[in-house]
C-alpha cells in the first residue's frame, strides 16, 4: 500500500493549508480550522487512515473517503478553494474533509488553495483508484515555538 503525508503548516479561521507528499509528487492542502474534531466545522485529528477508492452518494462519483476518522463520516479528498470558519463570516467549501490544490494563495481576500480540480485530477490519475496509508501530522509553530494544533 502506498503511503502519503499530510504535513499542515499554517492555520487560522481562514483555513488550515499545508502539503500532502505522495510518490514523489506533491500538493497543496486546505482544511476547516481546527475546532476540535467537532463535525462539519473542524479539521480531522492528526493521525494514520486508511484511504479508499468509493463511490459517494453526495458527489455521485467515485473519489478518494478518508476511513476511520474519530466521530466523523464521509470524510473525503476533493476540490476546494475556500475552508474557512464560516460562523465568523469566512467562506468554507468543506464540512470537514480535505481539499487539494496546485498551490496556496488568496482569493476574493481570503486564504484559498488555487488551481483545486486540476490537481485532484492529476491526484486521482496518479493514484489510479489504488487504497492508501495517509498520514496527517501537525508541523505549525507559534512565535514560541510551541505547537498551534
Amino acid at each position: 500500500m502506498r503511503f502519503a503525508l499530510l504535513t499542515r503548516t499554517e492555520t487560522s479561521d481562514e483555513g488550515t493549508f499545508g502539503t500532502l507528499e505522495i510518490a514523489g509528487h506533491s500538493f497543496a492542502t486546505g482544511e476547516l480550522p481546527d475546532r476540535g474534531n467537532q463535525p462539519e466545522v473542524s479539521c480531522i485529528p492528526a493521525g494514520t487512515y486508511v484511504c479508499t477508492w468509493n463511490f459517494s452518494n453526495r458527489f455521485k462519483r467515485e473519489m478518494y473517503q478518508v476511513l476511520d476518522v474519530p466521530d466523523r463520516t464521509g470524510v473525503r479528498i476533493h476540490s476546494a478553494n475556500f475552508m474557512g470558519d464560516k460562523s465568523l463570516g469566512y467562506r468554507a467549501e468543506l464540512n470537514g474533509c480535505i481539499a487539494l490544490g496546485r498551490s496556496i494563495g488568496t482569493l476574493n481576500n481570503q486564504r484559498a488553495v488555487i488551481t483545486s480540480r486540476a490537481a485532484v485530477e492529476d491526484f486521482e490519475n496518479l493514484m489510479g483508484g489504488e487504497d492508501f496509508e495517509l498520514q496527517i501530522v501537525d508541523s505549525i509553530a507559534d512565535p514560541g515555538g510551541n505547537s498551534a494544533l
